[in-house]
């Protein structure tokens, strides 16, 4: 038991998923569900259609930079920086995404979701990278066509060697998960005064299970992948965030169960500031100071629990100190 908690911690190093590797896209998920609440929102305020785009922009643009500011910018090494990251990953997606939403309809959005996983599972599936010896998986580290990409196209260095996880071809089925968030915010907006609370859930947990099912048949032919941001990934942790959302929504909103949700909104309002934070602060070593002792002592799967526990008890506790002084970083 201890051990298979203890796998959910890290990443699969290729195909395959763990907990960890459904972080990065539930919080792109959510991401995409809280636009079509602040456009409205914007809209009704009387704000131009101008200062909006203006602002998506600037949103998309500021991510990419500090996603480079966490990979050292202020080195000034320009030669070894990663220009892709997980933050620019979010930036790219969640604006491309934005701008979709604002200027195209419904069905439009969903032609092109569906245009972009299937295209790119075709991609993927029959196109080996060029530079690939013969006979090569295109399905593989070495043959993957978004790496061919990377290596033609994406300057810097690339966090896997030949090609980025965070990299230009897989960015697009990302927007897809950004647009999936959107669809789930705009059919609570538009549904919340003619549904019940318990219909919304049920609808949203009723699609959940739809889109995973739809992933994990996917998985057959094109393997869940995160480092590939794979079509299957993509509907798999999709059904996994939306399922996880209409939990929440029942949970919180429906049944007004709120209490015990402090402890993830001490997180949730500086999500970004402990992101960046990780890379000065040296939370692991605090952490092993208080816990390392303890798992020094433990079998290994034991004392991993126990390393990444402390590591989050850590974190939290330099964000509650922020949200006790009100200090928020807004992107």
């Amino acid at each position: 038991m201890t051990d298979a908690i203890a796998r959910q911690m890290g990443h699969v190093s290729w195909n395959g998923l763990t907990q960890h590797d459904t972080i990065f896209p539930l919080f792109l998920f959510i991401a995409g569900v809280s636009f079509p609440f602040s456009l409205s929102k914007q809209r009704a305020s009387g704000i131009s259609e101008r200062r909006i785009l203006f602002k998506v922009i600037r949103r998309g643009m500021t991510l990419i930079v500090l996603g480079m500011i966490y990979n050292g910018l202020f080195r000034f090494d320009f030669a070894s920086l990663r220009v892709a990251s997980v933050l620019g990953r979010i930036g790219l997606a969640w604006m491309f995404a934005s701008l979709l939403y604002m200027y195209c309809k419904v069905r439009t959005r969903a032609v092109f979701a569906a245009v972009v996983l299937i295209g790119y599972s075709l991609l993927m599936y029959l196109v080996v990278a060029p530079d690939a010896p013969d006979g090569t998986d295109p399905l593989s580290v070495a043959g993957n066509i978004a790496g061919w990409v990377d290596r033609q196209w994406l300057p810097g260095t690339f966090a896997c060697g030949s090609f980025d996880p965070e990299g230009l071809l897989s960015t697009l089925p990302a927007i897809v998960s950004a647009l999936f968030g959107m669809f789930t915010g705009e059919f609570l907006l538009r549904k919340r005064s003619s549904l019940s609370g318990e219909q919304i859930a049920l609808c949203m947990a009723l699609a959940a299970v739809a889109i995973t099912v739809i992933g994990i048949i996917w998985n057959c032919w094109i393997p869940i992948n995160k480092k590939l941001w794979s079509s299957s990934f993509t509907c798999v942790v999709t059904g996994y965030s939306l399922g996880l959302f209409a939990l929440f929504y029942y949970l919180i909103d429906v049944r007004g169960w709120k209490r015990w949700t402090f402890f993830f909104r001490v997180i949730g309002l500086n999500s970004i500031t402990i992101y960046l934070a990780q890379r000065i602060v040296g939370f692991g070593g605090i952490a092993n100071f208080f816990f390392g002792g303890a798992a020094s002592h433990c079998p290994e799967a034991i004392a991993r629990v126990i390393s990444n526990a402390g590591y989050v008890a850590i974190c939290w506790l330099f964000l509650y100190f922020l949200y006790r002084k009100s200090t928020f970083l807004k992107v």
